[in-house]
């Protein structure tokens, strides 16, 4: 059954940065909490914030390197800072800073990562952060997250601002479709399973949630009947619902916006393969750039739609 791009030509939902910028917002009643901007704070939406507390607000121009020392002088000071920029200008640009500066002294610096992975379409390659999960995945002590939809990111920023440590929060530019209708039950490392099945798991965060939820529908139409969960957090990663549906089901898919390596999949192929092997496929932009273009067409030229979830599934399956 085809079910095409559904869930993506018509989204319903706000942007999950603009959630992000609001929870900041609401958040800054904490006086502790300052933001640093790297000049596009209309984009990350830290305008909210700049517009509530503007003497806890920074603008630091285009240049992150500096950002990324503003924000760890502020942690090293008892500041909480949430620095924001484009998330390939943050863990591309600044990525020695990062990790000599956040990372390595374990500083409580919280990084905001927006326009991330190949949906922001006409903005082009050099724009698209493909990687990002996997930079941040390899540094010490950060916890990683990247939600499905606004109430997600709303609940994600807020959960990232009470952890104590550097985390890296990776948001999309465009408006996705709802997710969770009635707000969402988030916990820092633990899924949400947002369908039940005993046939297959599919393993998604961000925008490839809905279009997993869009594939399970699919592939009940054809009797199979799939496991979703939403695997909000990459780092530190829900082995525990991991192994339970490498028990349960007869394989998993994991589905990503990013490359093929260093993201959700290889971290839950990691679990699989010490905890509980199990036949696995993916879903991903593969090892290559993508161009520009709309954003529709720029999903579906590189795989990221229901019915490629729905084709790893019938892999998955396949005896």
């Amino acid at each position: 059954m085809s079910l095409g791009l559904s869930r993506i030509d018509l989204p319903d939902g706000a942007p999950p940065r603009q959630a992000f910028g609001e929870a900041l917002a609401e958040a800054g009643s904490d006086e502790r909490i300052v933001a640093v901007d790297g000049d596009v704070n209309n984009s990350t939406f830290t305008s909210k914030f700049a517009e509530k507390y503007p003497d806890r607000f920074f603008n630091v121009g285009i240049a992150e390197s500096n950002l990324i020392g503003i924000a760890s002088g502020f942690a090293s000071s008892g500041k909480i800072p949430v620095a924001a920029s484009f998330s390939i200008f943050l863990l591309g640009n600044a990525f020695d800073q990062i990790r000599m500066s956040v990372a390595f002294p374990n500083q409580n610096v919280k990084l905001v990562g927006t326009h991330a992975g190949i949906s922001i379409g006409e903005d082009g390659p050099s724009q698209m952060a493909v990687e990002d999960v996997a930079l941040a995945c390899a540094l010490p002590g950060f916890t990683v997250i990247v939600p499905a939809d606004a109430a997600s990111a709303s609940a994600a920023t807020r959960a990232m601002l009470e952890r104590e440590g550097p985390s890296f929060l990776r948001l999309g530019r465009s408006k996705v479709p709802v997710v969770y209708e009635d707000g969402a039950d988030f916990q820092l490392g633990k899924a949400n399973r947002l369908r039940d099945g005993d046939d297959i798991t599919i393993i998604a965060n961000g925008i490839m949630v809905a279009m997993a939820l869009d594939a399970a529908e699919g592939l009940a139409a054809e009797g199979i009947e799939a496991r979703v969960l939403d695997m909000h957090t990459v780092k530190p990663i829900d082995a525990a619902a991991i192994e339970q549906a490498a028990n349960e089901t007869r394989g998993i898919v994991v589905a990503e916006e990013h490359l093929a390596w260093g993201g959700l999949g290889a971290t839950v192929s990691m679990v699989v393969g010490e905890r509980r092997p199990a036949r696995m496929a993916f879903v991903n932009i593969g090892d290559t750039y993508a161009t520009s273009g709309k954003a529709e067409e720029i999903l579906a030229q590189y795989g990221l739609t229901p019915d490629a979830i729905i084709d790893a599934g019938h892999r998955v399956l396949k005896d």
